[in-house]
């Protein structure tokens, strides 16, 4: 699918798409024991844009451009820094700003008031807008940070925002201390100290998202499968990480021998994002299901997005030979050999399949050779489609 999309693009001349980065606001106040206030501002805007389908740079291609420019994370940036960081990561809108503290009134049980102020800098127009801002007390921060992301929204696509009211209501506030661990988790550097700031933050309010992603990342990535597929499951729905989370969830499920919920899973993302891993994981379920139909159709649809890929090739072979249709399964895996010469498993099946040999019963090797897809392209599809529209 992307290489087609990617094709298109090519021949039609489209322009680039415009891309948003948010960066870490600047502190203003006079405690360094605030400066994660910065970052965890920059993370909701990006949430909140992304969230509503702009094209948002993530935290890691920011720290990328950092590390190439040799700026200093969490630095107070000049406007000319602001600008070549856009530009080196090919942003065509930067938002940006600073925070400060102001007294507490008299009486007030409250830690003092935030204001932050924002302002968006256009690059292909090399202007920008006017500043905006929120004001409130430091324990709302989180509210005051979407609050402010929809103000971003509002700027930058004022056509497709949905009333302030509609969006706030479909994001609980999250508790100041909750989001100051995940944001804590965010910047530490040792795995274990991040694993244990993100836990904090999802004990401490169960409503928040962010960091039961992280979470189950995390434990996708020690292949601790039971423990990640219940964070993963946690992630709501508005979350920008939402449809990458029920991918991890049905490869978690399907690795656990869960083949239906994992079909579930990957159902609900092709039917939003038709990316070609997740139709052949889809597949690969499916064949574990007895539903050799819908597993045939799945990896076709894999095959229709990359015919380069020899692993499409192998699986469709692999159930075309499961139910006797020897000579698709031939068609098949010889054209895993042509694309992948040092295939032993391809080369073993083509066998089986010239001699018209199918399963044998009993015979555990031959059982479950579906070839799975970890790599997920959501960005990249979206980069690509936001491309074509334009």
């Amino acid at each position: 699918m992307l290489r087609f999309l990617a094709l298109s693009i090519f021949l039609c001349g489209a322009l680039p798409a415009e891309t948003v980065l948010a960066l870490p606001f600047f502190n203003h106040s006079a405690s360094a024991n605030l400066e994660w206030i910065g970052e965890s501002i920059a993370e909701t805007v990006h949430d909140t844009l992304a969230s509503q389908g702009l094209l948002a740079l993530d935290r890691q291609d920011r720290l990328e451009a950092y590390r190439r420019l040799s700026l200093r994370p969490g630095a107070e940036l000049t406007h000319a820094s602001i600008i070549k960081i856009g530009e080196a990561l090919d942003a065509t809108r930067v938002v940006y700003g600073y925070y400060e503290m102001l007294p507490a009134q008299n009486g007030s049980q409250s830690k003092g008031s935030l204001r932050i102020t924002a302002r968006i800098l256009d690059l292909k127009r090399v202007s920008q807008s006017a500043a905006f801002s929120e004001v409130g007390a430091l324990e709302d921060l989180a509210a005051l940070e979407v609050r402010l992301g929809w103000q971003a929204l509002k700027e930058l696509r004022p056509e497709a925002a949905p009333s302030e009211e509609e969006f706030l209501k479909a994001r609980p506030a999250v508790r100041l201390d909750a989001v100051e661990s995940y944001v804590r988790g965010l910047l530490a550097t040792a795995p274990e100290q991040r694993r244990r700031l993100f836990t904090q933050a999802a004990r401490l309010d169960e409503h928040f998202s962010q960091p039961c992603f992280q979470l189950g990342k995390a434990y996708w990535e020690s292949k601790d499968y039971r423990v990640a597929a219940g964070w993963l499951d946690r992630v709501a729905r508005y979350d920008p990480h939402y449809l990458e989370a029920r991918f991890f969830l049905g490869l978690c499920r399907y690795y656990m021998g869960e083949y239906k919920g994992a079909a579930e899973a990957f159902e609900e993302v092709s039917s939003a994002v038709p990316l070609n891993e997740v139709y052949n994981n889809l597949g690969a379920a499916q064949a574990r299901l007895n539903d050799s139909a819908g597993a045939v159709a799945s990896f076709r649809k894999a095959l229709d997005g990359d015919d380069a890929d020899p692993d499409y090739y192998f699986n469709l072979g692999y159930q075309l030979w499961r139910t006797g249709e020897f000579a698709g399964a031939v068609e098949s895996f010889r054209a895993v050999l042509q694309r992948n010469t040092n295939d032993p498993e391809a080369t073993t099946m083509l066998g089986f399949a010239l001699r018209q040999a199918g399963p044998r019963p009993g015979d555990a090797k031959m059982e479950a050779r579906q070839r799975i897809k970890t790599n997920y392209e959501e960005a990249a599809y979206r980069q690509l489609q936001a491309e074509l529209s334009r």
